[in-house]
């Protein structure tokens, strides 16, 4: 069987893509997967890292705006759109896939629409509950498309081609040892770990306040352990600024700083505590290994779909939710100390995390694959 998966832009539109390539792998051996994705997204650096073949399309997204520099953006775009489609197309006749998955992001759209165009069976995969314009663009044509929350089925239509599967957990984290993963980081029973991120990207308002919360957990010489990831964006800048602060991150062994955390599974099943966004993506993991979190969920997602993600998560009490306009150094030191300093409402939130848990997701996802696969 070979697939064809396309996503990429964001973690978020390439980590569900991988998961759905290692399950198929797992099920049937004889899966042969390529990826497509553009150069500048973090997929050019995670997909290689998996050990799959990346083919690069370059594509951009299109600027609401009537400004000139953003016209000229869009007409920019379009040429690119068209070319992209070629490309894809060729691409497409090359490796001839049985099925071509799109996992979100621009790029998907001229693998999927050229797939459409061959007849080639197509799936959309869906984890955000407030579908993005690719999704919407593509979905008609789509043989099946699958998405995580009730709201985004109810948005894409009442349609027998749309389908409830939760979203994909790549299986280790599915299968990640806390005990393991914590001795490997040399932490103790008595140890507290918090893990955080703000998206492959990184984001710059939350890395200046992430700068000032770990300029004070240097200051006050914390008991606590800190890994953070910048992401691409503030990968040089986030240390200098700590630096600007007064304090040497080099001399403070109790924070870790990177610019990715490439062994995810390992770093979130030891933690403690995980300060993130509210993507779909994270939160499927978040809530595989059952870990309490304060998420800050992005406001610049189209109609802010990632605060309605961790407003679900916060009822069902699996998390604190802090919004951005709100947020602040101080404010993200206070709310993690309190946290780390109550075991009994921070196993809690764990075990609420656990309940919403979709780990049958892969094998649903499978099962559709296989399905279309088969019809053509």
């Amino acid at each position: 069987m070979k697939l064809y998966i396309t996503g990429g832009g964001t973690g978020g539109h390439v980590t569900p893509g991988i998961a759905i390539a290692r399950y198929c792998e797992q099920k049937r051996p004889d899966t042969v997967v390529r990826f497509a994705g553009t150069s500048g997204g973090i997929e050019s650096r995670l997909v290689p890292r998996e050990g799959y073949p990346l083919d690069i399309i370059e594509i951009s997204g299109l600027r609401r705006s009537f400004k000139p520099d953003a016209i000229m953006h869009n007409l920019k775009a379009v040429k690119q759109t068209l070319l992209a489609q070629a490309q894809a197309k060729k691409l497409l006749l090359q490796h001839k896939p049985d099925c071509v998955i799109g996992c979100g992001g621009y790029v998907s759209f001229p693998i999927v629409s050229a797939a459409q165009k061959l007849g080639i069976p197509t799936i959309l995969l869906e984890v955000n509950a407030l579908p993005g314009v690719t999704t919407k663009m593509l979905a008609k044509k789509a043989d099946r498309v699958l998405v995580c929350f009730e709201q985004a089925k109810n948005i894409l239509g009442d349609s027998d081609r749309i389908y409830m599967t939760g979203s994909p957990v790549r299986t280790e984290i599915v299968f990640a040892d806390r005990k393991a993963a914590r001795e490997k980081m040399g932490l103790t029973d008595n140890d507290r770990l918090v893990v955080s991120f703000w998206g492959s990207m990184g984001a710059k308002y939350m890395n200046e306040h992430m700068a000032d919360m770990l300029t004070r957990e240097m200051r006050e010489e914390v008991s606590f352990y800190h890994v953070h990831a910048t992401g691409s964006a503030a990968s040089k800048w986030l240390p200098r600024k700590i630096r600007e602060n007064g304090v040497n991150p080099d001399a403070n062994p109790n924070v870790t700083i990177t610019e990715y955390i490439y062994d995810m599974a390992d770093k979130m099943a030891a933690a403690d505590l995980v300060l993130c966004r509210a993507g779909a993506a994270t939160i499927g993991e978040l809530c595989a290994l059952g870990r309490a979190s304060i998420m800050v969920p992005s406001p610049y997602v189209a109609e802010n779909h990632q605060e309605k993600n961790a407003r679900a998560l916060e009822k069902a009490g699996a998390c604190d939710v802090l919004l951005e306009n709100e947020a602040n150094g101080n404010r993200m030191f206070e709310m993690t100390t309190a946290l780390l300093a109550d075991d009994k409402r921070r196993e809690q939130m764990a075990k609420n995390a656990s309940k919403l848990a979709t780990l049958d997701a892969g094998e649903k996802i499978y099962q559709h694959i296989l399905q279309v696969v088969r019809k053509s």
